[in-house]
């Protein structure tokens, strides 16, 4: 190898070196940040002249440093005062966009750009979009007015949720359906019920007297669903159905049919605190107001996310509804990825198309750990002791354009 090659070789090693310690002061700045992958630098010899190669005597004559990622790497999960950060164990991704410089303090505007992250410090904004400190926005699945869940990916956006009434699951009838004595009666009572999606239904039961002291109830829409009922001289719940019940035991009707199948409660047998006959004489029809145990009124509080990506809605009454699902991506080689701004990254034919987003804790995209943060993967004893070893290397390469040029100078003083 020549002087002016050797030159070369070792500004080739002073070039690989700078991009090492490139590298390393990338990842030692960023050891406090949240969901970023340290990187490392790989070195390769470089043959630049091949005039040899046939005969078997060609060497290599430059170095080439690339950085490769570890997006796969896990970092350590720590804990977070913020109840809305999020850390993936295991090998997802959070499906984030970011808005375009169209967008305006009221109205955000996404560019439309697929971007994955690991950094889950989300928080909600004025517009009561999920964003992380990059600000980047969270993208999921989010439910309707009535509950049924969108299968568009789309950032997420909870703001003033209206409270959807509760499921009913029991009816109770407590009041007087007729009177002691009387014949022939017939009475309605009347309810309404909310099925699994807050959907209010009007629900009636019939109730014929039978006999002096036997009455049937019936499902209003569906007559053949009934039983029988039967009250002692005073007008308190004697019996329902064929099989007889000590006093003091719960009496109740199985109610079949729509919005769904539920219990109503008849009260307690011996008792005239539930359905009854009043001491009044009747002979006409009378309508009575079961109530049920649906929850309908709730005011929006605020947000909690679940372990299993589920975004609840928060209300005054103690109750949360489910409004949005936070899915993972996941790719066949993570370290393909190209890295962006703000610890993100981008699909490329290296990482492989992007997985259909899964739920949590499938198809290995991990688990979620709410209320922390995945820390940077810096090694900073690591880092800090292989910058010393670049360092040496880096001087080492400088040593030989110094010796390089005093024996340029030694040969151009032999020409003089």
């Amino acid at each position: 190898m020549s002087i002016i090659g050797s030159v070369q070789t070792a500004v080739s090693g002073l070039n690989a070196q700078s991009h090492a310690f490139s590298d390393l002061s990338n990842n030692i700045a960023n050891s406090q940040t949240v969901g970023y992958k340290a990187t490392t630098t790989s070195f390769a010899d470089y043959v630049t002249n091949n005039s040899l190669v046939q005969d078997g005597q060609s060497m290599s004559d430059s170095v080439l440093a690339t950085t490769r990622q570890h997006n796969d790497n896990q970092g350590t999960v720590t804990a977070s005062t913020n109840t809305l950060a999020l850390a993936i164990s295991g090998n997802g991704f959070f499906n984030v966009q970011q808005a375009s410089g169209n967008s305006t303090g009221t109205a955000p505007v996404f560019n439309g750009q697929q971007y994955y992250t690991r950094n889950g410090d989300f928080s909600q904004d004025a517009n009561g979009y999920l964003k992380n400190t990059s600000n980047y926005y969270l993208e999921g699945y989010q439910t309707d007015s009535s509950g049924k869940m969108s299968t568009t990916l789309a950032p997420i956006q909870i703001q003033n949720v209206a409270f959807r009434p509760t499921q009913t699951t029991t009816m109770t009838v407590s009041s007087a359906i007729g009177s002691v004595g009387g014949t022939g009666q017939t009475s309605t009572t009347t309810a309404t019920a909310y099925d699994s999606q807050g959907v209010a239904h009007d629900v009636s039961l019939t109730w014929t007297q039978t006999g002096t002291d036997t009455w049937t109830v019936s499902n209003t829409a569906d007559p053949t669903n009934n039983t029988t009922v039967t009250f002692n001289d005073d007008g308190s719940l004697k019996q329902v159905g064929n099989t007889t019940q000590a006093t003091g035991a719960t009496a109740s009707f199985a109610f079949l049919g729509t919005p769904q199948n539920m219990t109503v409660s008849l009260g307690t047998i011996g008792s005239t605190s539930g359905v009854s006959l009043s001491s009044g004489t009747s002979s006409g029809a009378t309508t009575s107001t079961m109530t049920t145990d649906s929850t309908t009124t709730g005011t929006y509080s605020g947000i909690a996310i679940q372990s299993d990506g589920s975004v609840m809605a928060t209300f005054d009454n103690g109750l949360s509804q489910l409004v949005a699902k936070i899915p993972l991506t996941t790719f066949s080689n993570p370290n393909g990825l190209a890295a962006q701004d703000g610890q993100a990254y981008t699909a490329t034919a290296t990482s492989g198309s992007p997985s259909a987003p899964t739920a949590v804790n499938t198809n290995g995209a991990g688990t979620l750990d709410v209320g922390s943060l995945e820390s940077s993967t810096t090694d900073l004893t690591s880092n800090l002791t292989q910058l010393i070893v670049d360092q040496q290397a880096y001087g080492a390469n400088t040593k030989v354009v110094t010796t390089a040029n005093q024996m340029l100078q030694t040969t151009l003083a032999m020409i003089q």
